[in-house]
This record gives C-alpha cells, structure tokens and sequence, in this order.
C-alpha cells in the first residue's frame, strides 16, 4: 500500500499549492448583508475556511476591495481579515476587479495560472473577472459554497455562465482533499481535517 512519487505539483492538471492562487473579492459588510443566495452567517463561517485552509497551504492570496477608499464602503469584514493578517488589500472603483491596473498585476504577479476565485456578488465581482481571466489563459475555479449572489436564481445563472465559458466549479471539500491530495502528507493533513470539520463535512465527535 504505497503512493506513487508525488507528480510535478507546478504542472499538475490538479489544484496544488505550488500551482495555484487565491482570489478574495469585496467581502465587504455592504455586500455580505445583501447576499440572498444563502445564510449570510454560513458565507461568512465558509469564506473564513477557505482563507484559513488555503493559508495552511502557502498558497499565494490576493485581496480586493470595492469603494472603500472613496468613502462609500467599509473594509473587509473583521472575521476574514483576522485570517488575512500581512495581505496586502487592492482597493478599486470597477465593479469588475479585471480592469483595475493594480489588481490585475497582482494576481499576474503571482506566477500561478489557476485561480481559485471567491467573490460578491456571484453574478457581478465573481462573474466578471473571472470570464476575462478565462479569456486571458487562466483557469478559474470558483468555490461554490463560499460565493454569493443578491437572489438563488441569480447566484446560479452566473454560476452557469462561467461554467459554460469555461470555468472549474469547486466546493470547499474538494478544495481541501485536492490540496492535500494523500493522507500520507502527514504536516498538512490536519488542515484539511479541520476544513473539513468545520464545513460540516466530517462531525466533530
């Protein structure tokens, strides 16, 4: 009962820690309080894991807000920002975090071609980018269960127009299984368990 060696983790065709980036978009309290796609408090618990799990990882992560330094918004809500301590914060007045100059050089600065990407609202700051990342070579994975939108149905149509442009929908569970990829990496397997406890996947008993 033994792994294969470990395959090349910067050209794998999975998610790993050496090939990938975390994409963090206007988790703003304006934009959490208008989230109708699903309990605001569950998108608040299931982002903080992401952020958690991913910088377990050492993962690359890009943080961006909407407005706050023109007044109209506040910063990233206290929970996330906790987890997020040292990175750095884009702040922009595009709804489409794409076609802001400094946002996009740091995500292009990353070195990494796939992006795991969370943002609100689903259908705007999640959807927008992430067809002009598409566009630009990028592989986009949007993390389903930690992404929202203003209503169910319109959460679900931009779901289905970045899939269908080509974009990889992703759960926290398979983020946190594809990450570690085998039990056997022994330093890193506790972070997975604890994502996944955490996003109810395994009860905590």
């Amino acid at each position: 009962m033994s792994s294969y060696p470990i395959r090349d983790p910067q050209k794998d065709d999975l998610l790993t820690p050496q090939n990938s980036a975390l994409i963090l978009i206007d988790y703003q309290p304006t934009q959490v309080n208008s989230i109708n796609s699903m309990s605001r408090k569950q998108l608040v618990t299931n982002i903080v894991i992401v952020a958690e799990l991913v910088k377990a990882y050492g993962l690359p992560i890009v943080l961006s807000t909407v407005n706050v330094k023109t007044g109209a918004n506040k910063e990233t809500i206290t929970p996330l920002l906790s987890v997020l301590k040292g990175v750095p914060s884009y702040d922009r007045t595009t709804i489409n975090s794409w076609e802001d100059k400094e946002f996009q050089e740091a995500v292009k600065n990353t070195g990494r071609k796939k992006l795991i990407m969370c943002a609100l609202w689903t259908e705007a700051c999640l959807a927008f980018p992430t067809l002009d990342a598409l566009k630009e070579g990028y592989e986009v994975y949007p993390v389903v269960d930690a992404v929202g939108g203003t209503s169910l149905v319109a959460h679900e149509t931009a779901l289905r127009r970045v899939e269908q442009a080509g974009a990889k929908l992703i759960s926290i569970a398979q983020l946190a299984c594809e990450l570690q990829r085998d039990w056997n990496r022994k330093d890193s397997a506790p972070s997975m368990v604890k994502a996944l406890t955490d996003v109810g996947a395994f009860l905590s008993l």
